[in-house]
């Protein structure tokens, strides 16, 4: 699957908004890309995660489980572990910490992919690959389904995506005027509902 072909699946899912978003880093963008619409559809889904399954496969080889952080990359990592016949666990939050839980365990010889929906900063990525490491030191690298950092998340491990973009972000008091003069919306469960664009 080309980059043209993985954002025209988010433009036709109404998934690819222009406006001024918060994004969950703190920072600011003109581009937001709300992966839920995406995800609603069983079959959009399964086509993005397919490709991705296939491009980590040939770039890390076997792998046995796939590790995601709650709640964005629970769906990409399901269905990216479906495609790769591997076992698909995710890490949550407690006490402000990525962990896992509910009896998660992974296997010391288990060859591991982190698998994120869109990855900015990295942040939570690294946090993810953080708590992994306490777990496992078979990491073998991670993937998601687009990298709007431009390839400059760095994530201590290789990233591969379906997409990469540099879509530009600030920081609130270092705002361009054309998108200072936007009202800003938080996206995700409480900021947009039913916004397409």
């Amino acid at each position: 699957m080309t980059q043209d072909e993985v954002l025209a699946e988010f433009r036709e899912a109404g998934a690819l908004l222009e406006g001024h978003f918060i994004l969950t880093s703190g920072l600011r963008s003109p581009v937001f890309l709300q992966k839920v619409f995406v995800f609603q559809d069983p079959v959009r889904t399964e086509r993005l995660c397919r490709a991705l399954a296939a491009k980590a496969e040939a770039a890390f080889g076997k792998i046995d489980y796939v590790v995601s952080p709650a709640v964005g990359g629970i769906v990409p990592g399901y269905e990216t572990a479906r495609h790769l016949g591997a076992k698909a666990i995710f890490v949550e939050r407690e006490n402000g910490a990525f962990q896992l839980r509910r009896g998660f365990t992974i296997p010391a010889d288990a060859r591991v992919l982190m698998v994120e929906d869109i990855v900015t900063t990295g942040l939570s990525s690294r946090e993810c690959l953080a708590a992994l490491a306490e777990h496992t030191s078979h990491v073998v690298g991670a993937a998601c389904l687009i990298d709007r950092s431009g390839g400059r998340a760095d994530l201590g491990v290789k990233l591969i995506s379906l997409a990469q973009l540099d879509i530009p972000a600030y920081p609130a008091d270092a705002l361009p005027p054309e998108l200072a003069a936007l009202p800003p919306i938080k996206p995700g469960s409480r900021g947009i509902q039913g916004a397409k664009a």
